[in-house]
């Protein structure tokens, strides 16, 4: 008697089946990216560039966080809930104040001939600051910077800074500088890093 043989199974459409799988989880499934401060830095000044003379005191608001966490603007201690509002304070100077930063009057499109902050943000933590305190304290600053364009480019055009055209989002940009400056964290509390 011969023996029957065992049918072959199709495995042609396995593989198909198999290459739709991985593209589906390839597709669906979603990817943790690494998120961080969006921060242009200024090009590399030429190696025969004359330094700057010193920016005065009044045009400087320095910010500080030590390894607990605490603020401190210009010496005083403050919540962070606070300096937002100080910052922008700062960043106007509404009232010519003499302990705020001066003003030049520069030629920007849109608004003509204009008074623009000559204020620095100089922010400087210690290494044992917490990430969430140093990123609070960033949000807070850059929040006060969007705040004072969304307020700008209402009054010109009545609409929100996001809104604008690219030519006049890079005039209020002009009217209204980001300058904050971030000076290398100390060591004072001894520890190694942030936490």
């Amino acid at each position: 008697m011969a023996r029957k043989k065992t049918p072959e199974i199709n495995a042609t459409s396995t593989a198909d089946i198999a290459f739709l799988l991985l593209i589906f989880f390839l597709v669906s499934t979603t990817m943790d990216v690494d998120s961080g401060l969006f921060r242009r830095l200024p090009p590399m000044p030429p190696p025969d560039m004359v330094i700057a003379p010193p920016v005065a005191k009044r045009n400087i608001l320095q910010v500080l966080v030590n390894k607990d966490d605490l603020l401190a603007v210009n010496g005083d201690l403050m919540q962070i809930s606070n300096l937002k509002e100080k910052a922008k304070e700062f960043i106007l100077n509404p009232h010519n104040k003499e302990d705020l930063p001066s003003k030049v009057i520069k030629e920007i499109p849109f608004f003509g001939k204009a008074e623009v902050s000559r204020g620095i943000i100089s922010l400087q933590s210690d290494r044992g600051t917490s990430y969430k305190m140093y990123i609070a304290v960033q949000d807070e600053l850059t929040a006060a910077y969007n705040e004072i364009r969304d307020m700008k480019a209402m009054e010109k055009w009545g609409k929100k800074y996001n809104e604008l055209t690219e030519e006049q989002m890079d005039a209020v940009r002009k009217l209204i500088p980001t300058a904050i400056s971030e000076a290398e964290p100390k060591n004072v509390s001894g520890k190694g890093g942030r936490k």
